[in-house]
């Protein structure tokens, strides 16, 4: 496998003040609202945030919009951490998600299968849990990359995503997609 690192600047750039989780599920649009309490009839359509000044707040409507077989969530919180969030979103399927605030140099990246945490890396702390045999090439590939190994939301993360979910993250993808936007209920704190 030969990864080709991603521009991401414009998300490094001008959006780099906000907090984001990225999530991405094998599940239609709709089974991914219902899983999360809301209700798909309460969405309706937009864009994706093209102006950082635009951007919700926590506790906003989250986007959804679906690319192939996979839902892309776009949150402007912390979402994607929620451990029982992100488990149970899993049940049957993948999740993969990312989560940064770039401006405080936090990152989280989780990838889920059928409701079990695969590998986590976050924050200050690195491997959350250890890398399964399936990611050990890419890492290397990722290390071979980006041999100072930035932050995972500065490219990364991204070719994580790439190689577990086929999706490549590009602007053009997400400002060109139509987003579903809706509240869903937080989740309770445990």
């Amino acid at each position: 496998m030969t990864m080709q690192p991603l521009d991401i600047s414009w998300l490094c750039g001008e959006y780099s003040e906000e907090c984001y989780s990225f999530i991405y599920i094998r599940a239609t649009p709709e089974q991914v609202v219902a899983r999360l309490g809301g209700r798909w009839e309460d969405f309706t359509p937009g864009p994706f945030p093209d102006d950082p000044d635009h951007y919700p707040l926590p506790g906003e409507p989250l986007g959804v919009t679906s690319i192939g077989d996979w839902t892309f969530v776009f949150d402007p919180d912390w979402l994607g951490t929620c451990e029982d969030v992100i488990t149970k979103l899993s049940e049957g399927t993948r999740l993969v998600s990312q989560a940064a605030l770039g401006i405080k140099a936090m990152d989280y990246f989780y990838w889920c299968e059928d409701g079990e945490i695969r590998f986590a890396w976050g924050g200050d702390d690195g491997y959350l849990i250890g890398t399964p045999d399936e990611l050990v090439d890419t890492m290397a590939e990722i290390d071979r990359l980006y041999p100072s190994f930035p932050r995972l939301y500065e490219g990364p993360a991204f070719l994580l995503v790439e190689h577990l979910t086929g999706i490549r993250a590009t602007e053009q993808l997400l400002k060109g997609s139509t987003f579903m936007w809706g509240v869903v209920p937080e989740p309770t704190k445990s």
